[in-house]
């Protein structure tokens, strides 16, 4: 670990967690981080949904909610970014204290509840243009009357800045938002995206859904068909948890909100790896929960992701970790002697899908 960084880290994890990222959102807009000048390897690198991805490492949405650092991340080496969550109109999310931490168990519980600046304040950002490729999470705000009408308005403002779109339907934090995984409600949702993404008279971004870690193995299927059928690109895998198994801080086990970090690497990679196998491979999956080292990345796309994301797993383990999973991973393509990651992908996702929580 960077000498600097570990001095920056104890004085970031005395702080209240809110503050502490507000704190390193300033950093980076200031132009204090580490910066990654190596070009990335070739073998690392790969096209999605049209998209050229440098590297399949990406920020998970959360870090940056309002677009204001979106080119200090791709220069720290991320193979792309996602901001938002994003709601059509700014909102303040859940009252305070809302996010906890626990180093001991290398774990957060957020209960933030999609607090940004709006859609708007975002979209003025990203006009400015950004190095690389961006998605865009969608939310819905709390108080909307019609949360389908909310993501629709999301995909028709923010297609023209946006790599990619991201539903977001699967945050635990704004009530009745899980609701719209139910295999009717999610159609309903999915045909109305669909038909603003085939309404907009330019870009037409890929579009991923992104599901809770919570669902029952019953209803994957279901689910995992819908999404199929209704002409979106790819699923995101997976979103925080309401579990607690793995935490043994009570604070913790007692907080309202969802669990990410290492408590959640067990049930989001079984998860991803169920995914895999119910879409045969054939759409892109993204791999997010409890990332916090190489090996755990690795773990994720031999479970069937094709790209993967993180984000608390840089609170306890620093930004030195995006340099060390590029390593493995070109290390496990070199031992699988391919020209790519594409052998790695899926090769453990029935050992995965078998496993029991």
């Amino acid at each position: 670990m960077n000498p600097l960084f570990g001095l920056g880290q104890a004085l970031m994890l005395s702080l209240d967690p809110e503050r502490a990222h507000m704190l390193t959102i300033k950093s980076l807009e200031m132009g204090l981080y580490p910066r990654c000048d190596a070009p990335d390897d070739a073998r690392l690198s790969q096209t999605l949904c049209g998209l050229d991805f440098p590297n399949p490492i990406g920020i998970a949405p959360g870090f940056d909610k309002n677009a204001r650092v979106v080119t200090a991340l791709f220069n720290m080496g991320f193979g792309f970014v996602e901001v938002g969550t994003l709601t059509p109109r700014p909102q303040e999310g859940n009252p305070l204290p809302r996010v906890f931490r626990s180093v001991e168990d290398r774990a957060v519980v957020n209960g933030l509840g999609f607090n940004n600046e709006g859609q708007a304040a975002a979209l003025e950002r990203l006009r400015r243009g950004v190095p690389g490729i961006v998605g865009v999470n969608l939310g819905a705000n709390r108080d909307s009357e019609d949360k389908v009408a909310d993501y629709a308005a999301g995909v028709a403002r923010m297609a023209p800045v946006a790599s990619y779109l991201t539903v977001n339907i699967s945050s635990p934090n704004t009530p009745g938002l899980r609701d719209l995984q139910a295999p009717k409600e999610l159609a309903r949702l999915l045909t109305s995206v669909e038909q603003a993404r085939a309404a907009l008279p330019g870009n037409k971004p890929p579009l991923f859904v992104k599901l809770a870690p919570d669902l029952a193995d019953g209803d994957l299927p279901e689910i995992v068909g819908i999404i199929q059928g209704s002409g979106a690109d790819g699923i995101i895998v997976s979103n925080t948890t309401l579990a607690r198994e793995g935490l043994t801080d009570d604070a913790l086990i007692a907080a309202k909100g969802g669990v990410s970090g290492r408590p959640l690497f067990e049930r989001s990679t079984r998860m991803l790896a169920r995914v895999y196998r119910l879409t045969a491979g054939t759409m892109p999956l993204i791999g997010v929960g409890g990332i916090d080292s190489a090996e755990t990345a690795l773990a994720k796309i031999e479970a069937g992701a094709s790209l993967i994301q993180m984000y608390t797993g840089l609170v306890f383990e620093g930004p030195d970790l995006i340099h060390l999973i590029k390593h493995r991973l070109v290390q496990a393509v070199s031992e699988a002697r391919a020209n790519s990651l594409a052998p790695l992908i899926g090769r453990r996702a029935e050992e995965w899908a078998l496993k029991t929580l």
